[in-house]
């Protein structure tokens, strides 16, 4: 099953995802499930690259596969933070169509962090 968390700030801005396992809904290289999430993911974090202009923190497992991990930088300017909440909520509600579809293969969870921030 894929594991996908979002974690956010006190003032509900999301900070950093996570996105961990398998779908394994069908055989390798066939499995839509594991597919979307992979395309909805890179999608998203290329798009707070070049269209935000931020240079986030990402962790890839590209032996293994199954792990993505990245988090905001500090210091964006107003512009760039309001850019990047929407493509980070906007892969939230993608990637929540994809778990109505596919229950048994993505579980999303959400994170607040209410001392302002500190991981």
């Amino acid at each position: 099953m894929i594991q996908a968390q979002f974690d956010r700030l006190k003032n509900n801005e999301i900070i950093s995802i996570e996105i961990s396992g398998h779908a394994e809904s069908g055989p390798y290289g066939q499995d839509v499930v594991c597919a979307a999430v992979s395309a909805l993911s890179i999608g998203t974090i290329n798009s707070i690259i070049e269209i935000a202009g931020l240079s986030p923190s990402i962790i890839i497992d590209e032996e293994e596969g199954g792990y993505l991990s990245m988090k905001l930088p500090d210091g964006q300017s107003e512009k760039q933070s309001h850019t990047a909440q929407i493509l980070l909520e906007s892969l939230l509600l993608s990637l929540k169509s994809v778990q109505e579809e596919s229950p048994d293969y993505i579980k999303i969870k959400q994170k607040n962090y209410n001392n302002g921030g500190a991981f």
